[in-house]
């Protein structure tokens, strides 16, 4: 490990203070000294004239529980500043697992189709040799190195399915069940899991309500009781706001389990800030108040990007969370061949438009064709750049038969990208000044046919802070670095003070950007191939440190791998301690 002095930065220090010119100094991975002129002790020397220096930034909500295992390098997370990351969102992790084969495939398969990750590099690249979290952990830490580190909940949906094989999916638990979960969510919180993780919007692609959905009010009520057990843990939630719209039941139902309880919470989408959400937002901001004035200590989470994705019928679910599910029956099928046959099929293309017309909910893209963009054609035949309205319109035809005619005519791997959801952005800023929300929610490591995800918390400082000016510099830094590690409960994190660890971005506020969705054709398709995914190009940052490691330098990534897996802690708890400058 080198030391390093970071010299002549500007320093915005993760706290919402006001940012002030100072060097900082780097020992044996933690932030030791922090002053104006400090002196080389024979340290590496990195200059940061003109540059901010921050703490690293913790990508709040991400999926890549499994794409680690064949994707360590994380790209394009550490040229973003990314220095630590969440797993086991949604009610989604890899453990604990259930002896039969069928369970464990069917974590696989659920983690497959929600987070649209091809099943091949699961059965290749992961060797599922655990039943429980703690085990989970052991074999993460010696099987997998990468550049961020990385903190981990552990999901109800498997812990249902370990306790219950594929009963989870059809029944309330019993008792003995229940106890079962509650023997293995101890384990995992034991071992140092962030918390619990749930889920109480999604339906799989036969339509399906997930196995926590199936879980009564005993069950949740047991799970908390061994949450309360470990003060210092997270109940982590998505609700539904987007599909059924069921949401603002959601939380009344929260409200009644977790009263008297001392379980922080972090309910995605707890106050959704879409404009076709308008019609529930009062009732759920109320509830929320009402939460907090009971002394429920709840944080909302939002994302700061409006919800886009790309319909494809090689790897999406989109056409099934639209309640499609007869498009939904191409990205099911297996071969190319079957694809196309589906779609020139007639009988096929007349209940695909009974479909559009009856079943898709009317907020969803298939509803609204002037919000679809045919904007990646695989042979650029096109027309590329319109909308699906307009080629729909010039050729007189229903919208899903032009959808079916652009991809045929434009090649099987072509895209189309839906247009973000219209967004209230004055209720999107005043969550990121709100003290108790989770911002910086990005996806990564998910949907990534779809999306992108990683390289989204450029926009809090290129959109927010350098074009609109809703932000200042230091708020949208806290909103992704010191304001997290105290949710998240890592105290040794996300500010910039001696005896933190070091976990550090440097940038040029001229240099930053937005960078677009490009292809990387590296993901392994388990069949001795490769398919695609969506990146992009770096922020850039000048530097990022993890553990006072170099990650990202000289445009690139470096090749290192100092990641560790953290646990939640304290504030109080021993940590790091100051090192003395020499």
């Amino acid at each position: 490990m080198t030391d390093i002095l970071i010299k002549n930065g500007t320093v915005v220090d993760g706290t919402g203070a006001a940012a002030f010119a100072a060097d900082v100094r780097i020992k044996n991975g933690l932030i030791a000294e922090v002053g104006q002129n400090l002196a080389s002790g024979g340290e590496r020397v990195f200059d940061a004239d003109g540059c901010i220096v921050s703490p690293g930034f913790i990508e709040s909500h991400t999926h890549y529980d499994a794409s680690m295992w064949w994707q360590p390098d994380l790209d394009p997370l550490p040229g973003y500043g990314a220095t630590t990351m969440i797993l086991g969102n949604c009610g989604f992790s890899m453990a604990p697992l259930h002896p039969s084969k069928q369970a464990r495939d069917e974590v696989m398969g659920i983690f497959s189709f929600f987070e649209d990750i091809p099943i091949g590099p699961f059965q290749q690249n992961v060797p599922w040799d655990w039943t429980t979290w703690s085990e989970y952990r052991k074999s993460f830490e010696a099987n997998v190195k990468v550049p961020l580190n990385y903190a981990s909940y552990v999901g109800h949906i498997p812990l249902r399915l370990a306790a219950m094989g594929m009963d989870a999916w059809d029944r309330a638990a019993t008792s003995e069940e229940i106890q079962k979960m509650c023997e293995l969510l101890d384990d995992a919180l034991a071992a140092g899991a962030l918390g619990l993780s749930d889920n109480m919007h999604d339906h799989d692609g036969e339509n399906r309500p997930v196995p926590s959905m199936l879980a009564d009010d005993a069950e949740f009520s047991a799970l908390f009781d061994v949450m309360n057990r470990y003060p210092n843990t997270c109940y982590q939630i998505i609700v539904d706001t987007f599909m059924r719209m069921n949401g603002p039941a959601n939380l009344k139902r929260l409200e009644g389990l977790l009263a008297g309880r001392k379980i922080r919470v972090q309910i995605a989408g707890g106050i959704p800030t879409l404009w076709f959400q308008a019609g529930i937002l009062p009732e759920m901001q109320k509830t929320i108040d009402e939460m907090r004035a009971a002394g429920i200590d709840v944080w909302p989470g939002f994302a700061h990007v409006s919800p886009t994705s790309v319909l494809s019928i090689t790897k999406s679910l989109i056409f099934a969370q639209s309640n499609d599910y007869v498009w939904h029956e191409v990205v099911l099928a297996e071969t190319q061949a079957e694809k196309e046959r589906l779609l020139r099929d007639p009988d096929w293309r007349a209940r695909a438009r009974e479909s559009w017309d009856t079943q898709a909910w009317d907020h969803s893209p298939l509803k609204n064709p002037q919000e679809l963009l045919m904007l990646d054609s695989e042979n650029g035949v096109g027309p590329i750049g319109g909308t699906l309205k307009e080629f729909a319109d010039s050729r007189g035809i229903h919208r899903s038969d032009a959808m079916a005619d652009w991809i045929l005519e434009n090649g099987l791997l072509s895209t189309v990208h839906m247009a973000p959801f219209p967004k209230d952005e004055a209720l999107t800023v005043a969550l990121m000044k709100d003290p108790k929300t989770v911002g910086n929610i990005s996806d990564a490591g998910a949907h990534l046919q779809m999306l992108c995800g990683g390289g989204e918390n450029a926009l809090l400082l290129t959109k927010y802070v350098q074009e609109e000016k809703s932000l200042t510099l230091e708020e949208a830094i806290h909103v992704m670095t010191g304001k997290l590690a105290e949710h998240f409960f890592l105290p040794d994190r996300g500010v910039i003070s001696p005896g933190k660890r070091a976990d550090i971005a440097v940038f040029h506020m001229d240099e930053v950007g937005y960078r677009q969705f490009e292809k990387a054709w590296d993901v392994p398709d388990g069949k001795g191939g490769t398919t695609w995914r969506f990146t992009r190009p770096p922020l850039p940052t000048r530097l990022t440190l993890v553990n006072g490691v170099p990650t990202f330098e000289n445009g690139a990534y470096t090749g290192e791998k100092p990641g560790t897996f953290l646990s939640p802690q304290a504030a109080n708890d021993d940590g790091p301690v100051a090192i003395a400058a020499e």
